[in-house]
This record gives C-alpha cells, structure tokens and sequence, in this order.
C-alpha cells in the first residue's frame, strides 16, 4: 500500500515514512523496521515522524516492551490493484523475449 496521493506532496523522506507504516498499518513499525524499509538514514526519519506527528499523520503506541509508529487512517490508501498495465510492462509484452 501507499500513502493517499494527498499526502505525496510532502518531504521525499516524510513520503517514503508514510509509504512504510502504510504497508504495515494494522500492526505499526518500530524506527529500527521503518528505517529498512524506507531508504534514509535515521537522522532523517527522526525529523520526518516529528513533522508527521505534528500535523496528526502518526500515532505513537508505547505498550511499555516496545514503541510502535502507526499511520492515522485517513493517510492510508488503497490496495495498488492497477487494471492497466503500466508503460513498462506494456513495452515488455510486446518485444520479443
């Protein structure tokens, strides 16, 4: 899953955040899972989630063992099920391999 289209005009690394608990937004991330999955270093996620926190994109659950990062709903968009090949997979098919 992905972030909502609305919320891609943010930071590249906010973006790429959002992307990350978007794919696990039932069960949330920890910093250490974020930061595999998002190509950043951890200086910049540690300003990303506060910019995301801020603006109530992000909820932080702190069950006492460990702190997991949740996205808030409304962020999270749907399944990417594209019906239409994309440019990409279009030229493939029509060269011969």
């Amino acid at each position: 899953m992905r972030a909502k289209p609305e919320y891609r005009d943010r930071d590249e690394t906010e973006v790429a955040v959002l992307d990350a608990l978007a794919d696990r937004h039932n069960e949330g991330m920890t910093v250490f899972e974020i930061r595999s999955q998002a190509d950043v270093n951890i200086d910049q996620i540690e300003g990303a989630l506060a910019a995301l926190k801020e603006d109530d994109l992000i909820e932080v659950d702190d069950d006492g063992e460990r702190t997991v990062i949740l996205p808030d709903e409304d962020v999270v968009g749907p399944d990417a099920t594209d019906d239409e090949p994309s440019l990409f997979e279009q030229i493939r098919r029509r060269l011969p391999f």
